[in-house]
């Protein structure tokens, strides 16, 4: 499709436990490094509309969450929305935010999340994440997300081969590269040894097998592509996008081990970008588990049925590799605050293609096209956007 929407300006907070900052102040962090980001300058009278993600930040704000973000930051009188689903909240008010845009009705636009999930109980988190999976057949019987995701690992292992070795891989990958991400929850370097050994969550996945919960806030700036040389000189425009959506219920789905969802909203995204796979240059995955990176490699395109595994253990989505993914550190380093998640993926693109992330070390030379993969829940919801410059 012809690109008839442009980023132009991104932001995002620290992800991690921020015990001394409001929902409030997470997003209102973003918000001040995205005006700060906008080269040309931005006047806040010129911002019509609000979309906000988020799951529930923790129980504490569940109604009005959008006009209360709008109005922390000084956007009051705004067309404000919240949009729920689930892990890929923000991955979906991203493209609400551009249809709006394409409609005609708005021209510049403010999508973005917001989620505070370090003040509850370990007990409560889980409850509030299950509420994001099936809650009549799989919550209420017991069910956890990492056990979903443990029993899509299983079946992977014995129907492709996949090593228990290739998943901690990945977790060793995504640390590496969070390593040097500034924003990242965890900035540390894990062994190969260290991630294999660590204590067993649900089999085969263990705790660096599984993203953290996290309080964080991003935020992205659009506009109509006609206009976006107003606000900077390097616009990167929305080239293509897509979503999916699939039975929450794993019982209820015709495979375990690909995510329908997400290869419906690829298949879209491609479709509209007139790309294929093989020109995406940059990549930021949903890998709330190591299983789900390894699943993500297959429904995006990036190699063969069932070669995930070989995929990450021949280094190709390595920082020197064919396809670069998760360089922020993904969700499994970088942090999972869900609503955020999704524009924080966007956040991470967008610098990447304006060649404007913190530390060079973690830029990818030369890269023109970026791609973001959102999923909500264990898969019934995916978003997939793809951007140009």
């Amino acid at each position: 499709m012809e690109s008839k929407v442009a980023v132009v300006g991104a932001g995002q907070s620290k992800y991690g436990e921020s015990v001394d900052k409001s929902v409030k102040e997470l997003f209102l962090d973003a918000y001040i490094e995205l005006i700060n980001s906008v080269d040309n300058g931005l006047e806040p009278r010129e911002i019509n509309a609000v979309y906000i993600g988020s799951l529930g930040s923790g129980g504490f704000q569940l109604g009005n969450l959008s006009a209360l973000m709008a109005e922390y930051v000084g956007l009051p009188g705004v067309h404000a929305v919240r949009i729920e689903n689930a892990c890929s909240s923000s991955g979906f008010a991203f493209i609400e935010a551009c249809l709006a845009i394409m409609s005609g009705m708005y021209d510049v636009v403010i999508a973005g999340g917001v989620e505070k999930m370090r003040d509850v109980s370990s007990l409560k988190a889980k409850y509030w994440l299950g509420v994001s999976g099936d809650t009549e057949y799989e919550r209420l019987a017991g069910m956890t997300f990492a056990g979903l995701y443990a029993i899509m690992a299983n079946r992977h292992m014995h129907d492709y081969g996949t090593t228990r070795e290739q998943l901690s891989m990945v977790a060793v990958k995504n640390h590496k590269n969070a390593f040097l991400n500034p924003k990242a929850q965890f900035q540390n370097k894990i062994t190969l040894e260290k991630a294999m050994n660590s204590p067993m969550v649900a089999y085969p996945l263990n705790l660096f097998d599984c993203c953290p919960t996290t309080d964080g806030a991003s935020a992205v700036l659009l506009c109509k592509a006609e206009i976006a040389k107003k606000f900077t000189d390097s616009p990167v425009y929305v080239a293509g996008f897509g979503t999916g959506t699939d039975y929450l219920a794993l019982h209820d789905r015709e495979t375990i081990t690909s995510l329908k969802a997400a290869v419906l909203a690829a298949r879209e995204a491609y479709k509209k970008a007139g790309i294929k796979p093989k020109d995406v240059d940059v990549a930021e995955v949903h890998d709330c588990f190591t299983i789900a990176e390894i699943i993500a490699y297959e429904d995006l395109g990036f190699c063969e049925r069932g070669e995930g595994g070989k995929f990450i253990e021949e280094g190709l989505s390595s920082m020197e590799g064919e396809i670069p993914v998760n360089l922020s550190g993904g969700l499994k380093a970088k942090g999972h605050p869900i609503g955020a998640t999704g524009t924080g993926q966007v956040y991470e693109i967008f610098n990447q293609l304006r060649k404007t992330v913190q530390k060079p070390a973690r830029q990818v030379k030369d890269a023109e096209i970026g791609l973001t993969h959102n999923v909500g829940g264990s898969g019934g919801t995916a978003a997939v956007t793809v951007f140009k410059v």
